[in-house]
């Protein structure tokens, strides 16, 4: 069962992709997108959700893009996911429903394990997720800079 929304893992994928690729120049949302195989618009949200959380930076004019704000090694996968779900993307399903079950013993439940995956979440940075890209494609034969295309 997987724990992360799409747009979570999506935000994961594109801040490592950028970490792997923003040298020399910063990484274009069109071309992350082409990587990803989603339509630019969709991910400029999630781009800009990550720029407002400080997690990357972006670069006007011809040559621009994106690239991160702080080094991979001070970037966690939970403070990704944290930006990613401060604004939502998926939410269609309308408010969420209150009742006494809910309220008191669910929620607190799933708040308890969220907060715990969250924390695990923290223990992975982006430095070692590149780590393991670059590891696996050494491993696989690929030349020095790797394309993970999904």
């Amino acid at each position: 069962m997987m724990l992360l929304s799409r747009r979570s893992l999506l935000a994961i994928a594109a801040v490592v992709d950028i970490a792997l690729h923003a040298r020399p120049q910063p990484v274009a949302a069109k071309l992350l997108a082409a990587r990803h195989a989603l339509p630019p618009r969709h991910l400029e949200t999630l781009l800009q959700a990550l720029v407002r959380a400080g997690i990357l930076k972006g670069v006007r004019g011809p040559r621009g893009g994106y690239e991160l704000a702080r080094e991979r090694r001070r970037i966690t996968a939970a403070d990704i996911v944290r930006a990613a779900m401060q604004d939502g993307g998926e939410d269609t399903l309308g408010p969420m429903p209150h009742s006494p079950l809910i309220d008191h013993v669910i929620a607190p439940e799933v708040e308890t394990a969220s907060t715990a995956f969250l924390a695990s979440l923290d223990g992975i940075t982006v430095e070692e997720l590149c780590r393991r890209a670059i590891a696996r494609a050494a491993a696989g034969g690929a030349g020095s800079n790797p394309d993970f295309t999904i």
